[in-house]
């Protein structure tokens, strides 16, 4: 078995959708079923909002897979995706990793941004009182 949802290659989000891909649900379907609205499991698959604990919990139950594999990839979770696919070239791969890490950087950097950002408004806010 390859490593295609291990966490250096996929993100929560990535075995999200992998994993309701293999339960043959549409994220319309996940988001009935738990309780959630749609735009919500769009949000988490696309890495952009992450499930509160509960949340994990039922998708883990629900997907048939372990909470450690929805996290990390390791542990009980769905079979890599067949593919006919012809291996792709290392060089390919060494893109596709830079692109993985860059996205992550640019969310911790839109944290920062946040965090400045509400740091300036309580400095305005502050200098209008």
């Amino acid at each position: 078995m390859s490593d295609w949802f291990s966490d250096e290659r996929a993100t929560f989000g990535d075995r999200l959708a992998g994993a309701r891909d293999a339960a043959g649900l549409s994220q319309a379907d996940l988001a009935r079923k738990i309780g959630v609205k749609e735009k919500t499991i769009h949000a988490w698959e696309d890495d952009v909002s992450e499930p509160r604990a509960n949340r994990l919990q039922m998708l883990a139950g629900l997907l048939n897979v372990s909470l450690m594999w929805l996290l990390t990839g390791e542990g009980e979770g769905v079979a890599d995706p067949e593919s006919d696919i012809e291996p792709v070239p290392e060089d390919v791969e060494t893109v596709l990793t830079d692109l993985r890490l860059m996205r992550a950087e640019m969310g911790r950097m839109a944290d920062r941004i946040a965090l400045m950002e509400k740091r300036l408004r309580s400095v305005i806010r502050g200098s209008d009182a």
